[in-house]
């Protein structure tokens, strides 16, 4: 089966989307160049078919074959604890910022099983692994800024500590997101928090980078910045 998943994965490649796409993740050289909507289509195919089987048997070699094992996963109709064994078993394969951060958006059945991924996420969070922290990190930014868990949250957040810099950079987005939303608990953990220089500052600049906080609050946002 799974030959035939990489025949229709390279008819649908594009030389130009290729060199786009390999520029924009570094470290990567296995990009054949499929554009996301097409992935997601393909996985949308796999996913209503014997997905269990494609998934026990997929290749791994080209950044889209792995690609698409997250889309159809965040796809297929089942138990939340066995699509959950195929999330545990799929997070070792991440090693990029895009292959997560897709992955993590596809997450949709989160939406109904809060408490469940929550407990689910809590040891990745605490992971030494780069990509592992940063699953967790933006499937909270995904699913997790609301009032229920906003003080949770912020306080995963605090504690999210690796030198790796796609932790920091999530970390950042995940609480300017924060703020966006919830921008009162946000502004009270901005003023005391453990977050090192980097990923504080850049915390600020993506606060203000958003359409939807308004100049005055820029203003206030940039006079926080540790120098």
């Amino acid at each position: 089966m799974d030959k035939t998943i990489r025949v229709q994965i390279f008819e649908l490649v594009d030389e130009e989307y290729q060199k786009f796409a390999s520029a924009l993740i570094p470290n990567v050289n296995n990009v054949v160049g499929v554009r996301l909507p097409e992935l997601r289509k393909l996985a949308k195919k796999i996913a209503k078919g014997d997905w269990r089987i494609y998934i026990e048997h997929a290749q791994s070699e080209y950044f889209e074959e792995i690609m698409l094992q997250g889309m159809v996963i965040g796809y297929v109709k089942a138990d939340i604890e066995e699509i959950l064994q195929y999330v545990a078993k799929f997070v070792p394969k991440i090693d990029n910022w895009s292959v997560c951060d897709s992955f993590c958006v596809g997450l949709k059945f989160t939406k109904t099983n809060m408490e469940q991924v929550w407990d689910f996420l809590q040891p990745y969070l605490s992971s030494e692994n780069e990509y592992d922290i940063r699953f967790g990190v933006v499937m909270l930014l995904n699913f997790y800024i609301e009032e229920e868990y906003i003080s949770r949250v912020l306080q995963l957040l605090d504690n999210a500590k690796h030198e790796g810099y796609y932790v920091k950079m999530a970390v950042a987005w995940a609480v300017s997101i924060c703020y966006v939303k919830l921008p009162e608990p946000t502004m009270t953990y901005l003023n005391s928090n453990s977050l090192d220089d980097f990923t504080y500052n850049k915390a600020l600049q993506k606060i203000t980078e958003s359409y939807r906080v308004d100049p005055e609050t820029k203003k206030r946002i940039r006079s926080l910045k540790r120098k």
